[in-house]
């Protein structure tokens, strides 16, 4: 979200975030709260404010107390002077009161979906119901991928769609001055996602790839970027692997890290089990980095024979076959031109502009002839 809010700032837009938030860890306080957040670092220059709720033991007093806080977030923004044209919602549970909202005010409405629930058919009714009255509601419905998209329809919601993909930020994520010299034999690899038990970016299946990998080679080593409530289990696993000395697991590090990391890397993997369309190999990409991923969501939007392999997900020896045969064919990937192809799609301007085009679309509709 962060990143498309840059994408249309850099349009010459004034853009003002307001996050959702939930409730809150602990307990006390008022109903519901607004706070700015003050740290430039995650702002990056936009203005920001969290909304925070109290957390009730009532039955459903949640769910009405995250509408009303956003109803009333949304005031305190208009009685400090801020009059928006369109409120870009991101993620349906955000569209219902940004609808509820672009109702009351006459705003349109465009909302982006990144939900990974869509494709994999998790919603339940009460979810379908919110869905459905927040893009019903929207004049514009901005999916990450194609197959989101059909995802979103398959459950009876057709609306207007414009695909607009996930956002790199090219000033940071770009390939390295020069090609990798190749003075020596160690591949590094890189991964980069949440270690999380849900496993959906199927890191339990490539570290058994990697044990695959060793019996071929060994000259590798495998930098984790990503922190989660598995990390410890896994750092196991890669002990008892044998991977210990292979692996190195840094945590959640800054995007600057990242960049710098993938600049000077060989290959980019991520085994994902289900996934619309990864940042983090949008990233990979744009900093001309080969890509091995898997067959799941909108990733073959993203990767071709060009930039990269894929994989069917869960194949520990799909995995370690394709990771082998990648890390041989390396000098055959144009780092430069898998780069220039990201930037043409993925770059703040070019969605940037995409976004203005879609903003100007919806508010030539409403107005009057």
């Amino acid at each position: 979200m962060r990143e498309h809010a840059k994408a249309v700032r850099d349009q010459g837009h004034h853009v003002v975030v307001l996050h959702l938030a939930g409730p809150r860890a602990e307990r006390g306080g008022g109903l519901w709260s607004m706070e700015e957040e003050l740290d430039p670092s995650l702002s990056e220059g936009i203005e920001t404010h969290h909304v925070f709720l109290r957390r009730s033991r009532l039955r459903g007093a949640s769910y009405g107390l995250y509408l009303g806080s956003a109803i009333r977030g949304y005031r305190r923004l208009r009685g400090r002077g801020f009059r928006p044209d369109v409120i870009h919602a991101h993620v349906y549970t955000a569209g219902v009161p940004a609808a509820m909202i672009g109702a009351r005010s006459g705003i349109p409405v465009v909302l982006t979906e990144q939900f990974s629930g869509f494709p994999r058919r998790t919603l339940s009714r009460v979810d379908v119901r919110k869905a459905r009255y927040a893009y019903s509601r929207a004049s514009r419905a901005l999916p990450v991928s194609l197959h989101l998209l059909e995802a979103i329809r398959s459950y009876g919601i057709d609306v207007p769609f414009e695909v607009v993909p996930n956002v790199v930020d090219t000033s940071l994520f770009f390939p390295a001055d020069v090609e990798q010299e190749g003075t020596t034999a160690e591949r590094r690899l890189l991964f980069v996602g949440n270690l999380e038990p849900s496993e959906s970016k199927g890191f339990p299946t490539l570290l058994r790839a990697l044990a695959l990998l060793n019996d071929r080679r060994r000259e590798w080593r495998l930098d984790v970027f990503g922190d989660g409530p598995e990390r410890g289990s896994y750092e196991t696993s890669a002990g008892a692997l044998g991977l210990a000395e292979q692996l190195i697991f840094h945590g959640s590090r800054p995007k600057t890290e990242i960049a710098e990391t993938m600049r000077a890397s060989d290959l980019f993997v991520l085994p994902s089990r289900f996934d619309n369309l990864p940042c983090a190999v949008v990233e990979a990409l744009a900093s001309g980095l080969p890509v091995v991923s898997t067959t799941v969501g909108g990733i073959p939007e993203l990767v071709d024979e060009r930039s990269g392999r894929l994989v069917p997900p869960d194949d520990p020896a799909g995995l370690a076959d394709t990771i082998d045969k990648t890390l041989a064919e390396l000098d055959s990937f144009d780092r430069w031109a898998i780069a220039a192809a990201a930037a043409d799609r993925y770059s703040l301007g070019v969605v940037g502009r995409q976004l203005t085009e879609i903003y100007e679309s919806v508010l030539a509709y409403r107005m009057p002839a």
